[in-house]
């Protein structure tokens, strides 16, 4: 038996399918856990790895809150006012 392309055809099991937490397909059928978020842990699992961490860490999404977060500290989160008029 080969190492190779002839031994990839018979590989039509599945062991892992959808989380219904994170979504990924990475919740282990036999095991009942994913590997991904740790489903059903209630805690999300929290890679030690940095690279892994980089992945799903603060900047990775859209950020709605956080990127005006750095204009509004500068400003010292003033809000409702109108700039003077410069001369």
């Amino acid at each position: 038996m080969t190492k190779g392309t002839t031994s990839f055809g018979e590989r039509h099991n599945k062991s892992h399918t959808t989380c219904r937490r994170c979504g990924k397909v990475s919740y282990h059928i036999q095991k009942k856990t994913c590997s991904s978020c740790g489903y059903p842990a209630s805690k999300i699992r929290n890679p030690t790895n940095i690279k892994t961490r980089g992945r799903r860490t603060i900047g990775t999404g859209r950020m709605r809150y956080m990127k005006t977060m750095t204009r509004r500290f500068k400003n010292g989160f003033r809000e409702g006012t109108q700039a003077k008029k410069q001369k």
